[in-house]
């Protein structure tokens, strides 16, 4: 049905615990072997700052999918997610259809309106009104893809016979982030969801109410897309690395208290019981499985790759 039916992605470590700092090359290589074990995309998380003291370092995700796009051929580029606010609509626009283009047309763009209030200070965003901005950002981004000249007034924006050239070689993927309804209502009709750590009964709760909305707005809900992120951690037994893969999962993850997102939505144990954890959440209509590897361990991606997605596809 989509592009979306039944694919597995892998996240990336472009944001580390201190004193860490991502690796420039190590994450190239990282995507480069995600594409060479079929992984059909990659995707990057997006914070300007993350956390005070200690920080979270962060490499910027878009100028991080731009280095990838350079080193590989066929893996599709994915944000999750972008925040859309933050940023000027018509400079990111050209960001993002040049790196489409750059890229050959692979890019997939989760986008949200974000959480983090110290980020929209730091940039001059009011916090309260992100939502408004989320909206008329995407109103923006799309004409400029889709219009040959875009004429409006989106203040503080004047669009005057606005000629974006070159154009994405197709207009991305847009998944909306987000949990509330009002969000969810945003998912249903701009293409689809992409949640983070949900169980199987959680995203098939707010799952139905996406389709919900879109039948509400006379779209077809057959035609949206989604995916979940979720971490994962192969082991000699569910015992053997529960330990482990709960104190990772308190070290670098929050979980939003307004959300179902939950560091029970993990999966790990033993390739039989991780397969049977990923089939329950294909079964709820999963259509996209974005893998978060522990530790993004080289070891776990291959043995996703190796051991897991072959029997999810069987």
């Amino acid at each position: 049905m989509t592009i979306f039916s039944s694919t597995y992605g892998l996240a990336m470590r472009n944001f580390t615990t201190y004193p860490d700092v991502p690796d420039p090359q190590a994450l190239i290589a990282y995507a480069v072997k995600a594409e060479a074990l079929g992984f059909d995309s990659i995707w990057v998380w997006d914070h300007i700052f993350l956390g005070v003291d200690p920080p979270f370092p962060v490499l910027d995700a878009l100028t991080t999918l731009t280095a990838v796009a350079a080193r590989t051929s066929t893996i599709k580029l994915g944000t999750g997610v972008l925040v859309l606010p933050l940023r000027n609509p018509v400079v990111l626009a050209k960001e993002l259809s040049s790196l489409d283009v750059i890229a050959g047309g692979r890019l997939l763009l989760g986008m949200a309106a974000g959480w983090y209030k110290r980020e929209f200070d730091a940039v001059g965003v009011p916090f309260q009104e992100r939502g408004r901005l989320m909206d008329r950002n995407l109103e923006i981004i799309r004409r400029l893809w889709t219009e040959e000249q875009v004429n409006g007034e989106y203040p503080p924006h004047v669009l005057r016979g606005s000629n974006m050239s070159p154009k994405p070689s197709r207009v991305p993927v847009i998944l909306i982030g987000g949990y509330v309804d009002r969000v969810l209502r945003r998912a249903a009709l701009n293409g689809g969801w992409l949640t983070y750590f949900y169980t199987p009964s959680g995203f098939a709760k707010s799952w139905a109410k996406v389709r919900g909305f879109a039948e509400e707005a006379g779209r077809d809900p057959d035609a949206l897309l989604n995916a979940n992120q979720l971490p994962i951690y192969v082991g000699a037994s569910r015992a053997a690395v529960e330990g482990p893969m709960m104190e990772w999962l308190g070290q670098e993850w929050d979980y939003a208290a307004w959300s179902d997102s939950t560091k029970e939505a993990a999966i790990f144990g033993t390739v039989d019981e991780c397969v049977a954890q990923l089939r329950a959440q294909l079964a709820v209509g999963v259509q996209k499985l974005i893998f978060i590897p522990y530790r993004y361990r080289m070891d776990q991606v291959e043995i996703i790759a190796r051991e897991i997605i072959p029997r999810l596809k069987a």
